[in-house]
C-alpha cells in the first residue's frame, strides 16, 4: 500500500472504522529504530502509516500525558475521561461494542429497557442497505452522547480550573506522538498488517454485496 497516495480525509475514515480494541505494540517495538526521513513525500508516507499502525500506543501515550498532569486535579481527571469517551464514541467500533455491553447489563436488570436500547432497523432494499448504516448508542444516535458526554466535560474543565492544564498536557501529547510518528521507521510488520487490514475491507465490502 502506498500510503504517499493516502489523504488525510481517507486516514481520518480509516482510523474512525477500524478496530480500536486491538493491544498496543510492545514497547521494544515502539521505541525499536528511529531514522530521520530522505525526503518530504517520505516523510509523509511514514507519517500516516505510523499513525495508523501504532494508533492505540498514541492514544495510550496522550492519555497517560493527560492523567500525569491532573493528579491534583480530580474533577479534571473525570472530565478528562469524559472527553476521551466522547472522542471514542467517533469509533464505529468503539461505539457498537459500548453499546452492546450496556444494553448486556441492563438487560440482567431490566429486560423491558434493554429492549427499548436496541437499535432501530436499517431497511433493506434488493439485500442492500438502503442507505449507509447509521451508529446507534443504546437506542440514541451517537451523535447525542458524543455531545452531552463534550457537554459535561466542557463544564468539568470551566469547574475544576484545568482547562490550561489540558492544553498544555494535550500539546506536549500531540508533539510527542506527531515526532514519534515521524522518526520511528516502518518496519515489514507494519506493512504485512496494512496489507491484511486493507484486504479484510475489501472482503468485507465483496461479501456485502
Amino acid at each position: 500500500m502506498d500510503w504517499g497516495t493516502v489523504t488525510t480525509e481517507d486516514l481520518i475514515e480509516a482510523l474512525r472504522e477500524v478496530d480500536w480494541s486491538s493491544p498496543p505494540r510492545p514497547l521494544s517495538e515502539f521505541f525499536s529504530r528511529f531514522t530521520f526521513p530522505r525526503s518530504s513525500s517520505k516523510w509523509n508516507s511514514r507519517l500516516k502509516c505510523n499513525l495508523y499502525y501504532y494508533r492505540t500506543n498514541y492514544f495510550i501515550m496522550i492519555a497517560t500525558i493527560l492523567a500525569l498532569g491532573f493528579l491534583r486535579r480530580p474533577l479534571a481527571i473525570v472530565a478528562a475521561l469524559l472527553t476521551t469517551l466522547s472522542i471514542a464514541f467517533l469509533n464505529d467500533s468503539f461505539a457498537g461494542t459500548f453499546s452492546e455491553k450496556v444494553t448486556r447489563t441492563v438487560r440482567q436488570f431490566s429486560p423491558h429497557l434493554a429492549a427499548k436500547m436496541r437499535p432501530p432497523l436499517t431497511p433493506v432494499i434488493r439485500g442492500r442497505p438502503s442507505a449507509k448504516r447509521a451508529i446507534y448508542i443504546c437506542g440514541r444516535p451517537r451523535w447525542v452522547f458524543v455531545l452531552a458526554f463534550s457537554l459535561a466535560s466542557f463544564t468539568l474543565w470551566f469547574v475544576s480550573c484545568g482547562l490550561l492544564t489540558v492544553l498544555w498536557a494535550l500539546a506536549i501529547g500531540l508533539l510527542s506522538t506527531l515526532l514519534h510518528a515521524s522518526f520511528r521507521t516502518p518496519n515489514l510488520k507494519a506493512r504485512l498488517n496494512t496489507f491484511r487490514e486493507e484486504f479484510r475491507a475489501v472482503w468485507r465490502n465483496y461479501s456485502e454485496l
